[in-house]
């Protein structure tokens, strides 16, 4: 199976998680010339921006710990854009989650961290 097809398909199942937790999905794999995000949601009132991270096993470290500074940055700036071309306003509440699946276990860590400025 290639990543494309295995990426496609945690992100369906990180979905599914999602949607069974109470949020709702309204975007996947929102793409700007800045790069992209995998899912975008609605939780608890706030615009949830999530990165989806899949293992096969924790023998290669957890999934989570793969969003680094460079990719939080990136995510920050496609969020931005994001949000401007939704003319959402400022006071909107919005936070940036990491989904990690190891096998068929899934976590869902919310404000997994913090918005990266320039």
């Amino acid at each position: 199976m290639n990543t494309r097809k295995v990426g496609t398909e945690k992100e369906d199942r990180a979905a599914v998680f999602i949607e069974s937790h109470g949020g709702r999905v309204t975007e996947r794999n929102f793409r700007s010339r800045m790069g992209e995000i995998d899912l975008i949601a609605r939780d608890s009132g706030s615009i949830c921006f999530i990165e989806v991270k899949y293992r096969k096993n924790a023998a290669n470290g957890h999934p989570a710990e793969a969003v680094g500074t460079k990719k939080q940055f990136t995510i920050s700036r496609v969020a931005d854009y994001y949000r401007m071309k939704k003319h959402l306003p400022d006071d909107i509440p919005y936070r940036f989650d990491v989904i990690g699946i190891i096998g068929d276990e899934i976590t869902w860590y919310k404000n997994a961290f913090q918005y990266i400025g320039l």
